[in-house]
């Protein structure tokens, strides 16, 4: 067993899941070693045995300690093992770092990290890349470029690295990142997400961009583990949609049968009797599907109609005014003035429905 005695006195540990890994997991371990890391906890997901060497060479280390799955189960299993040793064994830590075991995260970015994690700060240090390098490839641009779009238009997060695998975790909160669901990538682009909803601040460093040949080396399918990532996301977006044509559906049909029998309150009326009908679908679709929340009913529904009201009395006035303004009563020109109207309200619904009315408290 190799023994190298330094310590950077920073109490964290060091999280390298590995699959199938090359000679850069050692360089990495070795680099570490000499930044002065005193626990390193290698996750081996499962790899054939003919890597069982490259393991091996890694455990001469005393600052290494290899955990292994017998079968692949995918990098946030992978995590979430480690993260349960550490809860269980590492009783004296600050808390653990994750990084990539295929060299895209230098051991000096992992330092700069990790020194970031300040004595009763509970942030966690995201470590960011700067994409518009010349050495990026296009799939990890335009994949990283579209994700923090999603991000910051979806889910208020504003971050420029949804992709990091460099993360420093507050040992605290290692219980609640193992409630986490996710077994693969996706269990990262969840930490992200449920960081949100649980008010766990984040702050970024900027780190160098690693690509060696191309990212060939990564395990990461781009069409598969997107799909599982963005389904997510885009849950809330379909629940709208379907919402958004039922009230614009029933509006115009009440249009028509209103036609005859009201006058300058029909807007309103038509707006109500949509707005009712489809507001109760969007809010049963949101609790349930999109934001899986499961606390009290009444209380969340009484925080809906708080929002949801406002939203139809400013809608239906919009659209009033519009209408004395270009002097229309056409029933579909109605219909396609509201669906501006309500598109423009869209974002700001969402966004206060994320933020306040399905907030896990």
């Amino acid at each position: 067993m190799d023994v190298i005695n330094k310590d950077n006195g920073l109490k964290i540990s060091v999280v390298l899941p590995s699959l199938k890994p090359t000679e850069k997991l050692l360089e990495t371990v070795t680099g570490l070693i000499d930044a002065g890391f005193s626990d390193i906890i290698i996750v081996n997901d499962g790899s054939p045995s003919e890597y069982d060497g490259i393991f091996e060479k890694a455990c001469r280390y005393s600052q290494v300690t290899l955990l292994s799955h017998t079968a692949n189960m995918g990098k946030g299993i992978g995590l979430k093992t480690a993260f349960k040793y550490v809860i269980e064994n590492r009783k004296d830590i600050r808390g653990v770092v994750t990084a990539d075991a295929d060299g895209q995260h230098l051991p000096a970015d992992i330092l700069k990290c990790s020194k970031a994690l300040m004595d009763g700060d509970e942030s966690v240090i995201l470590g960011a890349r700067d994409f518009s390098k010349n050495n990026v490839p296009i799939k990890s641009y335009l994949g990283n470029t579209l994700t923090a779009f999603v991000f910051r238009t979806g889910c208020g997060i504003k971050i420029h690295d949804t992709q990091t695998g460099l993360r420093v975790i507050p040992v605290g909160h290692l219980p609640f990142f193992l409630t986490i669901k996710g077994e693969r990538f996706e269990y990262e682009t969840n930490m992200l997400l449920e960081m949100k909803a649980a008010d766990i601040p984040f702050k970024e460093v900027r780190i160098a961009t690693v690509y060696s040949d191309n990212n060939k080396g990564s395990h990461f399918n781009a069409f598969y583990d997107a799909f599982k990532i963005y389904r997510l996301i885009f849950k809330f977006m379909i629940s709208s949609v379907i919402s958004f044509l039922l009230d614009n559906g029933i509006f115009y049909f009440a249009l028509l049968s209103f036609r005859d029998i009201l006058d300058t309150e029909r807007i309103l009326v038509c707006t109500v009797i949509a707005r009712i009908i489809s507001s109760f679908f969007n809010f049963n679709m949101n609790k349930k599907v999109v934001f899986q929340h499961k606390e009290h009913y009444r209380k969340t529904l009484c925080r809906y109609y708080l929002l949801c009201i406002p939203q139809m009395l400013i809608s239906a006035g919009l659209v009033s005014l519009l209408s004395l303004w270009l002097k229309q009563d056409n029933s579909g020109f109605l219909t396609l003035m509201k669906l501006g109207v309500d598109a423009f309200l869209f974002m700001i619904s969402f966004s206060i429905q994320r933020d306040w009315v399905f907030k896990r408290r």
